[in-house]
């Protein structure tokens, strides 16, 4: 008889009040330690953080936490959604994750977010950053010249999943290996209808946080922002000019890497974030 092999990731749910509204939030997590909430990027899910929530050498130092933002994967949107438009907002999300890190108690974790998640990252130090014990934005600017048109995102004779997986192919390094690219791209093809295009209202609309990040103090909550060398969405001068306007924000550009370098590239993104992961957790001791 075979033995079953498991990953050591845990699945499940939990009850969250989000401005008012009651929400079921799909979390998946492992290891233990120093709380690591990870947000994952426009349109996807926590399934993109499943390959640190795999590493020993990462979950033996840290509780990875990663979560479905409501109408994302397995989490649904708020009863009453289907008289409504989604979109995402920088109020709403800000108040998602502070309302999950408060219904898990957590004690000042770390947040590392990619794209939209790399983008509220920033609001989050500049208006809460005494809540966290640091910051990490990944593919991660104040702001980003659209380079897409969002009226193919929500139409009844388009699958909208495919659309969203071609308009994202483009961002995926050349060098990341082929299997790892296409679960990529398979997230994108499974979202919500018009999930996509609302979280694209945050990110190029309701978040232009040019000239809005002063008072970030790096001292309280050290901020690392990385960012693929491929990435042309946010791309490196983008991520390069946000950081000129933080004082003692820590800035890589990695190499080998696009938009999504947790899921496209997972060994490659190892060898950048185990270090900032290091020094985060011999600053705690």
């Amino acid at each position: 008889m075979t033995t079953p092999v498991y990953e050591p990731i845990v699945g499940r749910y939990l009850a969250a009040e989000i401005l008012g509204e009651l929400c079921r939030i799909h979390v998946e997590e492992a290891g233990s330690g120093i709380p690591l909430v990870c947000l994952h990027t426009a349109g996807a899910d926590s399934r993109q953080f499943r390959h640190l929530m795999c590493d020993n050498s990462i979950t033996a130092y840290y509780r990875v936490i990663a979560f479905d933002m409501p109408w994302h994967g397995k989490s649904y949107p708020p009863a009453g959604w289907e008289r409504k438009e989604y979109r995402l907002t920088t109020e709403r999300y800000v108040a998602t994750v502070r309302a999950f890190c408060r219904a898990l108690a957590l004690d000042r974790p770390v947040v590392m977010g990619c794209s939209i998640g790399g983008r509220i990252v920033l609001q989050l130090a500049h208006a809460h950053g005494a809540e966290f014990r640091a910051l990490i934005g990944l593919e991660a600017a104040d702001f980003q010249q659209a380079w897409y048109d969002t009226g193919w995102l929500h139409r009844p004779d388009v699958h909208g999943g495919e659309v969203c997986a071609a308009l994202v192919s483009g961002l995926v390094a050349p060098q990341s290996p082929s299997q790892f690219r296409h679960e990529t791209l398979w997230q994108y093809m499974q979202g919500g209808p018009g999930v996509f295009r609302g979280d694209l209202y945050f990110y190029r609309v309701d978040a232009d946080l040019r000239g809005r990040l002063g008072g970030i103090d790096t001292t309280v909550c050290p901020l690392y922002l990385l960012t693929g060398e491929y990435d042309f969405s946010c791309t490196p001068e983008d991520t390069l000019r946000t950081a000129e306007k933080i004082e003692g924000a820590k800035v890589t550009i990695m190499n080998e890497l696009g938009h999504f370098p947790m899921s496209e590239n997972p060994a490659r993104f190892r060898e950048y974030i185990l270090p900032v992961l290091e020094e985060i957790r011999a600053s705690r001791s």
